[in-house]
């Protein structure tokens, strides 16, 4: 049976700066360039969730910047918050914005095939994340709304709650994965986690439940899975991630935006 399918974006680590270069990059030109690309390719999309690190070092008119190109997007979009952000700096640029939910940006989305959530992981003074009592007690409550609904969730957050077998990533996850897992354990009606903070494509399985993440749009991540690696950065090309929801399936395609001049009409001959 065919259903309707709903498309997003997941748009992440965008991390830009008052400045105009971070690591030899220009992160709002790249910030740009994919939001023109999805314009282009993806104007159909119903909504683009952009998940945190939306600045680098959390200035205000880098928030400003941040704003001012995402307001171009022919679709509703919604960002979150991630470790490089400032959460009462964000509060000055998108007074417009869904409020913050008990001092967090916590907030739900209606969507035909079933319920966003949105989850707030900063943990100021820290690159690691966390849940803290107040986050989990909402999250608990909006996954029982939803199951009293019969509505499928999709949570999108920042951190990572997974080991990735990276260390450097490892080291600065969701601090408290194991509480988080013991709010979910309770309900079966989650269907996907979507985050970022990776800077990596990085898709699997997690305490039974899909989860996916895509490289920024500024700057990645080596893949280094050798013991007592540091962080190491990348200057491999940004990418967004386009996803497909039916009543069936979650499938997530990465999209490299900066490539999309290379394709061309395939030939088996050659």
């Amino acid at each position: 049976m065919t259903t309707a399918t709903a498309k997003w974006i997941h748009l992440t680590d965008t991390h830009l700066i008052a400045g105009s270069e971070l690591f030899g990059l220009d992160p709002r030109a790249r910030l740009q360039m994919a939001v023109d690309s999805i314009n282009k390719n993806f104007a159909d999309a119903d909504l683009c969730m952009i998940s945190g690190d939306l600045t680098h070092l959390g200035e205000i008119d880098a928030f400003k910047d941040v704003k001012k190109v995402l307001s171009g997007l022919k679709m509703p979009w919604h960002p979150l918050l991630g470790n490089h952000d400032d959460r009462d700096h964000f509060a000055e640029v998108f007074e417009d914005c869904l409020s913050p939910e008990n001092g967090f940006l916590n907030f739900t989305l209606a969507t035909p095939k079933g319920r966003i959530i949105a989850l707030d992981t900063l943990q100021a003074g820290t690159a690691a994340g966390v849940l803290c009592e107040t986050r989990l007690k909402w999250l608990d409550n909006q996954l029982k709304q939803a199951a009293d609904s019969f509505d499928p969730v999709y949570i999108f957050m920042h951190h990572a709650p997974v080991n990735v077998g990276v260390e450097a990533l490892d080291r600065i996850k969701l601090e408290n994965p194991d509480a988080f897992a013991g709010v979910l354990s309770g309900y079966n009606h989650i269907r996907h986690i979507f985050f970022g903070h990776l800077h990596r494509p990085c898709h699997g399985s997690w305490r039974g439940i899909p989860f996916s993440t895509v490289y920024g749009t500024s700057h990645q991540t080596a893949l280094k899975l050798d013991k007592d690696t540091p962080l190491y950065t990348s200057l491999e090309d940004a990418a967004y991630a386009v996803v497909l929801v039916t009543d069936e399936d979650v499938i997530v395609h990465n999209h490299a935006f900066m490539q999309e001049d290379r394709a061309f009409p395939y030939d088996r001959n050659g």
